[in-house]
Formats: C-alpha cells, sequence, structure tokens
C-alpha cells in the first residue's frame, strides 16, 4: 500500500474507472464511487454516456472562488436530473450543501438531489428539499425518470437563489473541507 501526501487517503493500487475506463487510484473513496456509478447503470438502466463524472463546478462566495468537483451528473432527454454527491460520513449534516450544489450546477433546479456515503443515500427533492427516499436501492432509475418527467419543474434559478446557495456550497464544500481534500481547489 501507498499513503499519499494527504496522510488518510491510502492508496490501494489502481483501478479503471467503470464509466470511462480510465485508469484511476484505488483509494476506499473511489471504490464507493465506482459502487455508486454500477448501480446507475446496471440497476437504474442508465447508459454509461448519461453519466457524468467527476465534474468541475466554480463556487463564489463574494471575492471568493474555488473549484469543487461533483461527482455524478445524470441526464435524461438532454436534461441534468439528478445531481449526485459522494461524502464519507454522515448526510443530514450534507443535505443543505449539496442542495445548494443542485441550484448553481445549472440556470434551472435539478429535480433529484442525491447525497450519499456509498453505504446509504438519502434522496431529496430538488424543489422542497424535502428527503423523498433514502438508501442506495433507490437511486435514480431510467423508468422512473419516464414516468415523471413531466413533473420535474426545471424551474429557473433566480440570481438571488443562486447567489445565496453559492455562498452555502463554499462554507461546507470549501471552508468546511478537510484540509487534504485534493477535491477542492482554492482561486487567489
Amino acid at each position: 500500500m501507498e499513503i499519499q501526501a494527504n496522510q488518510h487517503h491510502l492508496v490501494l493500487g489502481k483501478l479503471n474507472d467503470f464509466l470511462t475506463g480510465s485508469v484511476l487510484a484505488d483509494t476506499l473513496d473511489e471504490r464507493h464511487r465506482q459502487k455508486i456509478a454500477k448501480k446507475l447503470v446496471l440497476d437504474g438502466r442508465f447508459e454509461k454516456k448519461d453519466i457524468e463524472s467527476n465534474v468541475s463546478l466554480e463556487v463564489i462566495a463574494g471575492q471568493k472562488r474555488a473549484v469543487i468537483k461533483i461527482d455524478f451528473l445524470v441526464r435524461y432527454q438532454g436534461k441534468i436530473i439528478a445531481l449526485i454527491k459522494y461524502a464519507p460520513g454522515s448526510l443530514v449534516t450534507r443535505r443543505l450543501s449539496t442542495l445548494a450544489l443542485s441550484r448553481i450546477m445549472k440556470s434551472y433546479q435539478i429535480p433529484i438531489v442525491v447525497i450519499t456515503n456509498g453505504e446509504d443515500a438519502e434522496i431529496l427533492d430538488g424543489d422542497s428539499g424535502k428527503v423523498i427516499a433514502t438508501g442506495l436501492e433507490n437511486l435514480p432509475d431510467k423508468e422512473n425518470i419516464k414516468k415523471n418527467i413531466l413533473f420535474f419543474s426545471f424551474k429557473p434559478i433566480k440570481k438571488n437563489t443562486f447567489d445565496q446557495a453559492s455562498r452555502i456550497a463554499y462554507a461546507c464544500e470549501v471552508d468546511g473541507a478537510c484540509p487534504c481534500d485534493s477535491d477542492v481547489c482554492i482561486i487567489e
């Protein structure tokens, strides 16, 4: 086993990314991400091309800017219908920041927002922010999306909402990040 510069992220070797085939560092976090990707394709019946992974997103809070990573965006009929954020530990403490990310990722509200630690998941309604399901077995699936697509509002995000969500995301995802988190890049 090799230990990276950031001491609590053990690199166990290399693995092939399920979605892209690219070679990645094999860490416990990455194993959870791969498990989620496989569930979306094998259980959820999405095509690999419908899932974008490791997406960079700039967050702004006043004069502060940073780039963070969104684990998965799921598309259906040309729209992002789900944002999925992986983070180890408690799900409850990450609800607000993940919902905030869903309000700054696109110019519309992403209808399904998922926070997962790889063992459990909370599925949130993007419009209300309420938990509508729990468990990895309830990750978005294509059949359910087909049935419910007409009920998704895709409401435009107002500037005030965007600004507030960006500040929340910055506070939680950047200011609250572990100092050794390599998924956060502060822009000076």
